[in-house]
C-alpha cells in the first residue's frame, strides 16, 4: 500500500476501538492525524501511545461531540489550521444505544443515537468536502455496520441510523466523485471493541463471555473480528491506491451477512 507521508487524515471516535485501530494503521504508514473524541482523558492517552510508537507522524487532538455541528466544524478548521490541509476523513464516532424492542425503545435514547450516528456523520461530510475540493480531492470512509445492511434484533435506532449512513455514503459518492472525492462505508460485524463488549454485557450481564461465545458460534469463521482488520481496510480506502472504489458499503464480518437460514 502506498504510504501516507504528507497526508492529513481526521479520525473521529479515535480514543479507542475501531477509531484507534484505524489511527494506528494510518500512523504506521506515515499519516499526520487529527484524533477526535468526546472523552478527553482517553483521547490524550491514545495520542501518547501513538506518538511513542510512531514518532514520524504528527498528532492533533480535538475534543468534540460529533452531534454538535459547531464542534464538527471546529475539528475540521483546527485540522486545516494545524496541518494546512486535509486529505481524508474516517467518520467513525458512534454509539449503539440500548437493547430494546421497537415499541419499548426509549425515544430520548433513539434521538441521541440519531444525533450521533447520523447527524454526526452528515456534519463531518458537510464540512470536510469543501476542504477536499480545495485540495484537489480526497477520501471519506463512513462507518455503517452490518446493521446498515440487515436487521438486528432489539437495535431499531442503531439499525435505522446505520442504514441512513449507507444511503448518505452512496449519495456523496454520486455527487462528489467528479471532484476526485471517493466516499465509501464499512460495515463491521462483531469486531471485539469496547462497544461490542458492552453489548454482550447487556445481553447477558451475569456472563458476557458466554454471550460472546454464542454469537461467535454462528459466524462462518467461528470467531469475532480483530480491530486491526478494520484499520487495514480503512487505510486502503483512504489511500491513493484506491482510485475507483466509491459508493460502496463493504462488510467486514467473516461472511456472516451472507447467511440466510443457515446454522
Amino acid at each position: 500500500m502506498s504510504d501516507f507521508k504528507g497526508k492529513t487524515i481526521i479520525v473521529t471516535g479515535a480514543a479507542m476501538g475501531l477509531g484507534l485501530a484505524a489511527a494506528e494503521s494510518l500512523a504506521s504508514k506515515g499519516a499526520d492525524i487529527t484524533l477526535v473524541d468526546y472523552n478527553e482523558e482517553a483521547l490524550g492517552k491514545a495520542k501518547s501511545e501513538l506518538e511513542s510508537k510512531y514518532p514520524e507522524s504528527k498528532f492533533l487532538t480535538v475534543k468534540a461531540d460529533v452531534s454538535v455541528e459547531e464542534q464538527v466544524k471546529n475539528y475540521v478548521n483546527e485540522t486545516v489550521k494545524t496541518f494546512g490541509k486535509v486529505d481524508g476523513l474516517y467518520n467513525n464516532a458512534g454509539i449503539e444505544g440500548k437493547q430494546a424492542s421497537l415499541v419499548d425503545y426509549d425515544i430520548n435514547v433513539f434521538k441521541k443515537v440519531i444525533d450521533i450516528n447520523l447527524l454526526g456523520v452528515y456534519y463531518g461530510m458537510k464540512y470536510i468536502i469543501p476542504e477536499l475540493q480545495k485540495n484537489g480531492g480526497g477520501r471519506i470512509v463512513n462507518v455503517a455496520s452490518v446493521g446498515g445492511i440487515r436487521g438486528v434484533l432489539n437495535q431499531t435506532a442503531y439499525v435505522a441510523t446505520k442504514h441512513a449512513v449507507a444511503g448518505m455514503t452512496k449519495n456523496a459518492a454520486l455527487e462528489y466523485g467528479k471532484y476526485n472525492i471517493l466516499t465509501n462505508a464499512i460495515a463491521p460485524g462483531a469486531i471485539l471493541t469496547p462497544m461490542v463488549a458492552e453489548a454482550f454485557n447487556q445481553v447477558n450481564p451475569s456472563d458476557p463471555k458466554a454471550a460472546e461465545a454464542e454469537y461467535a458460534s454462528h459466524n462462518p469463521t467461528r470467531k469475532l473480528g480483530d480491530p486491526k482488520d478494520v484499520g487495514n481496510l480503512v487505510a486502503y480506502l483512504l489511500s491513493d491506491e484506491n482510485g475507483y472504489v466509491s459508493g460502496q458499503v463493504i462488510a467486514i464480518d467473516g461472511g456472516e451477512s451472507n447467511m440466510y437460514g443457515n446454522p
